[in-house]
């Protein structure tokens, strides 16, 4: 069972999601720490009142220093808006999840709504999430998985993100439970660098 620090920017759904698939034991992780760039984000509250120790900090220091009070596996970014340097002893083992199918649209300025938008814009009949390791360039680390959703002519830059989310609420805790069986590892040694 891995143990995970969840750094968030905003409302928390993706934690809402990690938390109801512990409790439904679908989920083999523990989560021990939240973070937080956003002092006001509605994710602070929501990991306060499951019980998780929550806090607010800016920048990657500053959440460095907290995160070394835990025991930590993973860290997991669940809509964190930053990009993030970890504490070396975790550099591979940061884990992200993007709004579309790496390599269409993602990197720098590539995130929320701003995903969703281009694909709709781009006339795209498929989008979907990729889960994947995160290191010092926006989305290039090595993919763990990837979920496709059908996107219909008509769909609307909302209608397409909740697809996508949708398939993420799948993706990220099937991509934990992953690398809880694989190991970090096995994922860097799988692409060529």
């Amino acid at each position: 069972m891995l143990n995970m620090a969840v750094l968030l920017s905003g409302s928390g759904r993706t934690l809402d999601n990690f938390h109801e698939r512990i409790a439904a034991g679908t989920l083999a992780a523990r989560i021990q720490v939240v973070v937080s760039n956003v002092g006001s984000a509605l994710g602070l509250k929501k990991a306060r009142d499951y019980g998780y120790p929550a806090f607010h900090a800016v920048g990657s220091p500053a959440t460095n220093a907290i995160l070394q009070d835990f025991d930590i596996d993973i860290i997991c970014l669940a809509g964190y808006l930053r990009l993030y340097d970890p504490p070396p002893e975790l550099a591979r083992s940061v884990i992200n999840i993007h709004p579309s199918l790496i390599p269409s649209f993602c990197g720098d300025g590539y995130y929320g709504s701003r995903v969703h938008r281009a694909v709709k814009e781009r006339g795209c009949t498929v989008s979907g999430c990729t889960v994947h390791f995160a290191d010092e360039l926006y989305d290039q680390g090595p993919i763990i998985l990837q979920k496709s959703v059908n996107l219909e002519y008509e769909d609307s830059t909302d209608e397409i993100a909740a697809k996508v989310f949708a398939a993420e609420c799948e993706a990220f805790p099937e991509a934990i439970n992953r690398v809880g069986q694989k190991g970090v590892d096995f994922f860097w040694r799988r692409v060529q660098r």
